[in-house]
């Protein structure tokens, strides 16, 4: 990504999928229920930014499969600071009445956000996660942590990103779950790609997101 990145909009981002383009890899997409659990990157939280449609990446998504689908049911559970184990407490019972045909599940970003991880327990948590997930009989979406995501008061945090990648690869592929793989994609090298927080996508990541997601979605139906 040049220094001219700032001066994309949506419209000349080669990243980012025109609402038509996405409409058309979604075009024989079966979903007419679409559920979101988890935490803020689940929710979509995010910093605007001029050129981009002020939406998070579940938002875009729901966009473009409602053109598919005008009837598309709708549901987001996410909620800011929780962990795993927290949105399937706080959430699942909402997701199960709401019964989604496509459920994206939470990447886990706040479970390794303490002094010293207990990965065991995190695995555990994810775990129990995607097996209630896939009880839904929905058909499942994750997406691994990009590199750009940093804590600096964890000097370690790079190895605990790459090490909870390394878990929710291998259960997205146990329960056959769409997983979009952020970690060493190109995005992270955008210079628009955070808030001011330097943790959540601002609107230009949020879109490149939303973008990656459906073109893994629509891969599922060829």
């Amino acid at each position: 990504m040049t220094s001219d990145s700032q001066l994309l909009t949506e419209a000349t981002d080669p990243d980012v999928l025109s609402q038509d383009a996405a409409v058309r890899l979604l075009a024989n997409a079966p979903w007419r229920r679409f559920g979101v659990l988890g935490d803020s990157l689940s929710l979509g939280v995010g910093d605007p930014s001029p050129g981009y449609a002020d939406l998070g990446w579940p938002a875009r998504v729901e966009r473009a499969l409602r053109r598919v689908h005008p009837d598309l049911a709708y549901l987001n559970t996410a909620r800011v600071g929780v962990t795993t184990a927290q949105a399937l407490a706080e959430q699942a019972v909402r997701i199960e009445a709401f019964g989604p045909d496509l459920l994206h599940l939470n990447s886990g970003a706040n479970d390794i956000m303490r002094r010293s991880p207990d990965w065991d327990r995190i695995e555990a948590d994810l775990r129990a996660m995607y097996a209630w997930a896939a009880g839904t009989g929905a058909r499942l979406s994750v997406f691994t942590l990009g590199r750009a995501f940093m804590i600096p008061a964890f000097p370690d945090f790079r190895d605990r990103v790459a090490r909870l990648n390394d878990m929710t690869r291998a259960l997205g592929a146990e329960y056959d779950a769409a997983v979009v793989d952020c970690w060493d994609h190109a995005l992270n090298d955008r210079p628009d790609l955070l808030s001011e927080d330097r943790v959540h996508f601002a609107a230009p990541g949020q879109a490149v997101i939303a973008s990656l997601m459906i073109r893994a979605l629509a891969a599922l139906g060829r």
